[in-house]
């Protein structure tokens, strides 16, 4: 592929992980991704023959994003501690888009958890490469045997926050839980092991 229809291709790729973002992927047709991408339908046919194979390449992009960004962070933080605090940094970095639309991996495994479980395991992915980097920092941390345990309730605490400051538009809700989250990491640091 050219770099032209690989710059052509990643466009299409962008807008339609915006409108699947923004819009749900249900509610996205193939004329919104047209629209958004400025592509013509014609050429958007070259690269993709359903609306199925737009999300499984907008997954793709997501992953990658994700996996280039944890990857950073590790090399870039030197303590568990100091990636897990970036880490609850995410939430409110991303207010303004949380308060709108929610969480871009947990509303759309919600949507497509409902009818479409084939296409939901490819996006469980993005949730499973937290899941890993996380467990990874608290077994670091000193909490081997309850790592995955850890990472999953940060993982579900952080969707809750999410989705209830969407619901709510409650950005002080958020920046409270995200608080409370980051003084149970930071307890955790200093070995004074709690539930929360």
């Amino acid at each position: 592929m050219s770099k032209k229809s690989e710059r052509t291709r990643q466009k299409i790729i962008e807008a339609a992980n915006r409108l699947f973002y923004h819009q749900g992927y249900h509610s996205t047709s193939f004329t919104d991704v047209v629209d958004a991408s400025g592509v013509p339908r014609g050429n958007i046919y070259y690269y993709f023959k359903s609306k199925e194979e737009i999300l499984t390449a907008a997954l793709s992009y997501r992953i990658s994003r994700i996996d280039h960004m944890l990857r950073a962070w590790s090399g870039q933080y030197r303590t568990p501690i100091e990636r897990l605090n970036r880490f609850l940094e995410i939430l409110p970095d991303s207010l303004d888009s949380l308060v709108r639309y929610g969480c871009p991996m947990g509303t759309l495994n919600a949507e497509l958890g409902k009818n479409e479980p084939e296409l939901q395991i490819k996006a469980k992915a993005m949730f499973l490469l937290f899941e890993d980097w996380l467990t990874d920092q608290f077994a670091e941390l000193g909490y081997a045997g309850r790592a995955r345990e850890f990472a999953r309730r940060l993982l579900a605490r952080g969707q809750g926050i999410s989705m209830i400051t969407h619901v709510y538009q409650d950005r002080r809700f958020l920046m409270q839980e995200t608080d409370l989250l980051a003084r149970w990491v930071n307890k955790l640091a200093r070995g004074e092991e709690q539930d929360i």
